[in-house]
């Protein structure tokens, strides 16, 4: 058996735009859920959603057996994994467990973005950790050349979201083995003193500006936002691989959206708003 190949990682690099959804409910049997609906890439969240590596494990399963639930040879959707911080030892269990194409939050340097590269190679061209038997990436060894297949097929998303990144974006989108720069908005706007405040003018350009640079470097740009006319303007502008909605919203909003049908509008007044809707 070979290693899959990483259909994401392979439409990215054709500039092929990838629709996502974030997956933060921390929990399998909703990521089966959301995998049959025809998603091309889920993100499953290590950072701030309450996930372990055994949840995550779970998620990658279920989101696997979702191909049964969609059309003939259509392919399930592609899973990606948050990591919590870019830590080697993190990054040797997510890709062990079987993860191909990993998120890493708060790259700020080149030198940030090498080290990931190495941590997710195998010797010698990085450190990764040699526990193929024991793994279910290579389905304990079913992939007879895993270590020697793996490294193509890893795909590396690192996250650009200070004003500190965004100076060093050219040479973190330019550094050999990252394969896409997704930019950050809400940590960017609190990074340029807006915070809550995505939306804001310079916030906006500097996006547009991040993702023209990632572009010129050959690479996919990347980004989460949950407004459908926001999406298109960043799809239009370039971006490659787009989540466009996250799980835990659109459930609480689907909720109140039918709540709002059977609560009486007071005479005179207004309907009942929840705190923060």
């Amino acid at each position: 058996m070979h290693t899959p190949t990483n259909l994401f990682k392979q439409a990215i690099a054709q500039r092929q735009a990838q629709i996502g959804l974030w997956l933060g409910l921390a929990d399998a049997y909703s990521a089966e859920l959301l995998a049959s609906t025809g998603y091309d890439w889920l993100l499953v969240d290590g950072e701030h959603a309450p996930n372990d590596l055994r949840s995550i494990l779970h998620q990658l399963q279920a989101i696997a057996s979702a191909t049964s639930a969609l059309p003939a040879g259509a392919p399930a959707p592609h899973p990606i994994a948050r990591v919590p911080i870019g830590d080697q030892t993190l990054i040797k269990q997510y890709l062990d467990i079987g993860v191909q194409t990993l998120l890493v939050p708060m790259v700020d340097t080149a030198e940030q973005a090498q080290a990931l590269v190495r941590a997710t190679r195998y010797a010698p061209a990085g450190m990764r950790g040699m526990g193929s038997a024991m793994a279910r990436a290579s389905r304990w060894q079913s992939y007879p050349d895993y270590v020697h297949q793996a490294d193509q097929q890893i795909c590396l998303l690192v996250q650009a979201e200070t004003v500190q990144a965004l100076g060093n974006l050219d040479a973190i989108a330019a550094t050999p083995g990252v394969d896409g720069v997704f930019i950050g908005p809400a940590d960017l706007s609190a990074s340029m003193g807006h915070p809550g405040h995505p939306e804001h003018p310079s916030v906006q350009a500097a996006i547009q500006d991040g993702i023209g640079r990632i572009l010129r470097a050959g690479k996919a740009p990347g980004i989460l936002v949950t407004s459908e006319p926001q999406a298109h303007q960043w799809l239009a502008a370039g971006a490659l691989f787009v989540a466009v909605g996250v799980d835990a919203q659109l459930l609480v909003n689907a909720a109140r959206k039918l709540l709002a049908g059977f609560r009486a509008v007071p005479a005179g007044g207004q309907a009942p708003r929840a705190a923060g809707y």
